[in-house]
């Protein structure tokens, strides 16, 4: 029976729902975070009378057919990109973009990769690094004998000397944009890394055409609305229910076939 397989890639579709929309709520507080959005396809169809052919000798033509579908599967999980609110923090040495861009850090192996988590801090040399040590590209280092860091939206990074009245430039942050965000592919930290699908980096300074701007002090929070979760995650599991509920009712019409050859 065909219906026994196309509940099974019910089921299979909608447990893929929930574990997107599980990821999600675990992320509720992690900055940066962008919630996903599992989208599904129907199935191939099996033609038993096709739409167009002809029912006669005199030229009448089938005007709907029948078609059976063979179920669902999975198109794609897509990142949905909208602006976290933005969380005072004090701390000078967590940023978060104010619009379209991503702070890019070098990893151990020389990649770049790309994060909207601006929760930042020095290195034993100074330099400003990721939660995880990796720097931001460009590089920028805070002397030994700063007393304060300061940070534009602009992005330009000057600090205050001991002795010195005037502040000092040490450096400035770059953001890139892309043309497919969601082409990027996830590799956890926070982190993203480009792809054919995303693009080619756009890289300049932020607060400048087609860049957002750096804010200091702030961290962007998750984009997570939990009470949207909650609501999607219950009509998932009801999906979930239905489906095994056809496969009940499937196996429950082949018992009574066998039992009517008894």
């Amino acid at each position: 029976m065909r219906s026994l397989d196309i509940a099974g890639t019910g089921m299979q579709a909608q447990q893929t729902n929930v574990e997107t929309i599980s990821n999600n709520i675990a992320n509720m507080t992690t900055t940066g975070y962008k919630r996903s959005r599992a989208e599904f396809q129907d199935l191939i169809y099996q033609n038993m009378r096709r739409v167009g052919t002809s029912s006669s000798d005199s030229g009448t033509v089938v005007p709907a057919g029948a078609q059976v579908g063979l179920g669902v599967r999975t198109a794609a999980i897509y990142r949905i990109n909208e602006q976290g609110n933005l969380e005072q923090t004090s701390n000078s040495l967590d940023f978060a973009i104010q619009g379209k861009g991503y702070f890019q850090v070098t990893l151990p192996s020389g990649q770049t990769a790309y994060t909207r988590d601006g929760t930042l801090s020095l290195a034993n040399d100074g330099t400003i690094v990721t939660a995880d040590g990796y720097a931001l590209n460009p590089p920028i280092a805070v002397p030994n004998n700063a007393q304060s860091v300061s940070v534009d939206q602009s992005g330009q990074v000057s600090v205050t000397v001991a002795g010195q009245t005037q502040p000092q430039i040490v450096g400035q942050m770059q953001i890139a944009t892309f043309a497919n965000e969601n082409g990027l592919s996830a590799m956890g930290q926070n982190l993203f890394v480009q792809t054919e699908a995303s693009g080619d980096p756009v890289a300049g300074a932020p607060n400048t055409t087609g860049f957002g701007s750096v804010m200091q002090g702030y961290v962007e929070s998750s984009n997570v609305n939990v009470v949207t979760e909650i609501t999607d995650l219950i009509t998932a599991q009801r999906a979930y229910e239905m489906n095994s509920k056809v496969i009940s009712a499937s196996d429950d019409m082949m018992q009574t076939l066998t039992n009517i050859g008894r």
